[in-house]
């Protein structure tokens, strides 16, 4: 298919036969591409949250100050995020593969230099390399995944188990550390990557496809630098208003200023560019705009809503970080269930109802909490917590399957790192803006307390956890009145950030209603590719030979397949010669206007 080298089949030359895949790449068979990439990606899912629990050991063991720890936590997202559209265009340049196993390399590196650090800065710079190479990893995990799957039904499966292994990762992150931490040093939680990645590097540049997109023109590297540092600059910006600093401070203000202004720059650049970085035309087509907005608005309402569910379950409700973790598992549960239901619901229901319909249910899970008080009601929490995971997922797997679809093969590393990049800023807004709802709800329950000191009582407004150790070093009546009141006015402030939650949901859903009603082919490549579809049954969907992937193979979505490999997933293909693969190829190369054709006179 466009955007295949040659080399890619010198390759696979020594793959077991029946590894090699249907799709006119003709490398490893595409099952088991995805397999090595859903490994990569549990890796990166892992390493974002596993230190959560490894901050208190690293905290006793390396004595960082407060700003340190603070960068141990957040260099790695913040550098991450800052660099998925450098790396994810550069794949499209040189090679998606080749900048996928740079990045196991790195990853693998940097998780050996954070498992032996012995100061706090080694750590920080360790983390900063684990986010280049997690940024690295990401988006060209999607991207060659769009190169491998043409049919778009096929895609939407891979795509739904891609994406429920990063919700598996999410979730894996905080019990692996836990169970790590309790035989082990807290350098292990780091560790654990360096076999995985020694492994995937050898098996990755055996097995996986190399595919670039366009190539024309120069790429553009002080596009790139604009790029990162203003997402640097904003992210940076964000994750402070969301720690609790106040957004018109200077250390707050200036980055976000900074960062705001380096982006228009960026945009302004690309627009006059012959060969831009990143293509802006994507943002013309309703169905790709539409999606990202959706991907942001869902981690924008749900991210910061989990953190206070966190603390409620533990701070109100007394419960252990196990049994916390436990509580939240029917979410994770439910998110895989989603994934792995995806494909088959975006063939039955289209694009615009399955996005619009997880919005509406995630919010109707999210109301259904406002039931929860002081007292612990499990069967609430467990149906809420199935319905949330359950619709945020079908939110999530829509928009991203119909963002990836309306990017043709050659633009498919910046539309993944443009998704990417809108899943870390809406997490990072929605810290910020539901945490600061929920502290404007909380605050004034607590700032004037009857028989309480006003200093304690101003202290009290910080958050809950300040509240108690407050009121722990009052006692008496004192601190029992603080800490009830305390109590009352995080809860009060969780349905107000509840309800603010469920309408930034309703308003993803209404967006989602301009998203295409039905599954649809993606708009032809500049070289005349005629993407695949699986729109409806018996159509056509093939993608014809090219003198870049030099194989005379058609893929089309109508039943059976020419290969040895036994594919029955409805996406015939033919990658053997033969008369059987010629007819196929020569079915593949009917020109859109001729099946167009065709049907008319079959209508008439």
């Amino acid at each position: 298919m466009s955007g295949t080298t040659t080399a890619g089949k010198r390759r696979t030359a020594g793959v077991p036969r029946q590894w090699r895949g249907t799709e006119a790449s003709g490398g490893a068979n595409r099952w088991v591409v995805l397999l090595v990439l859903c490994v990569s990606l549990l890796l990166v899912a892992v390493d974002g949250t596993v230190l959560h629990v490894a901050v208190p050991a690293v905290t006793e063991d390396l004595r960082p100050g407060s700003i340190e720890l603070l960068w141990i936590v957040d260099a790695y997202p913040l550098v991450c995020a800052s660099l998925l559209i450098l790396f994810g265009t550069l794949g499209d340049r040189v090679g998606r593969r080749r900048v996928l196993l740079l990045g196991y390399g790195l990853f693998g590196a940097a998780s050996a230099l954070a498992a032996e650090a012995g100061t706090p800065q080694i750590l920080i710079v360790a983390r900063a390399i684990l986010g280049v190479g997690g940024a690295m990893i990401m988006p060209a995990t999607l991207s060659i995944l769009r190169q491998v799957f043409p049919d778009r039904r096929e895609r939407a499966l891979a795509i739904g188990i891609w994406s429920a292994v990063a919700a598996v990762g999410a979730a894996v992150g905080p019990l692996l550390g836990g169970f790590l931490l309790e035989h082990f040093w807290w350098g292990s939680v780091f560790f654990i990557n360096i076999p995985l990645m020694a492994v995937a590097l050898p098996v990755g540049r055996w097995l996986l496809p190399e595919s670039t997109g366009d190539r024309h023109g120069p790429w553009d590297v002080l596009g790139a630098i604009m790029a990162a540092c203003g997402l640097f600059c904003l992210v940076f910006g964000v994750k402070r208003v969301g720690s609790g600093a106040g957004l018109l401070e200077p250390v707050t203000a200036a980055p976000v200023v900074v960062g705001v202004v380096l982006l228009v720059l960026f945009v302004r650049r690309q627009r006059r560019r012959e060969h831009p970085l990143v293509d802006l035309r994507l943002f013309s087509r309703p169905a790709f705009s539409i999606s990202v907005g959706c991907i942001v608005l869902a981690l924008l309402a749900l991210v910061g809503l989990e953190l206070i569910a966190a603390q409620y379950l533990q701070l109100v409700l007394g419960l252990t970080p196990l049994e916390t973790g436990m509580r939240l598992l029917p979410l994770t549960l439910a998110a895989m269930a989603a994934g792995l239901a995806g494909s088959r619901m975006l063939q039955r229901l289209g694009p615009r109802t399955m996005v619009a319909f997880g919005f509406s249910l995630t919010a109707a899970a999210v109301l259904s909490l406002v039931v929860m008080g002081q007292s612990d009601r499990p069967a609430v929490l467990v149906g809420a917590f199935l319905f949330l995971g359950f619709g945020l997922e079908t939110t999530l797997f829509g928009a991203y399957e119909s963002m990836l679809n309306e990017a043709s093969v050659k633009s498919a590393g910046g539309a993944a790192a443009i998704g990417e990049t809108s899943y870390q800023l809406g997490a990072g807004i929605g810290i910020a803006l539901l945490g600061s709802v929920m502290n404007a709800a909380y605050a004034p329950g607590v700032s004037s307390v009857a028989g309480v000191p006003k200093s304690a009582s101003s202290a009290a407004t910080q958050s809950l956890g300040v509240a108690y150790k407050v009121s722990d070093r009052l006692g008496g009546s004192a601190g029992e009145a603080l800490r009830a009141a305390a109590r009352r006015s995080f809860v009060h402030g969780l349905h107000v950030t509840l309800a603010v939650s469920a309408a930034l949901l309703l308003v993803g859903a209404l967006a989602a209603l301009r998203l295409p009603k039905s599954m649809e082919c993606a708009p032809a490549d500049k070289d005349g590719a005629d993407p695949a579809c699986g729109t409806g049954t018996g159509r056509e969907a093939g993608t014809a030979a090219t003198p870049e992937n030099g194989s005379d193979s058609g893929s089309g979505s109508d039943s059976g397949s020419g290969s040895d490999s036994g594919s029955g997933s409805g996406s015939g293909s033919a990658s053997e010669t033969g008369p059987g693969a010629a007819r196929d190829t020569g079915a593949a190369r009917v020109s859109r206007q001729d099946r167009a054709a065709v049907h008319a006179k079959s209508s008439g």
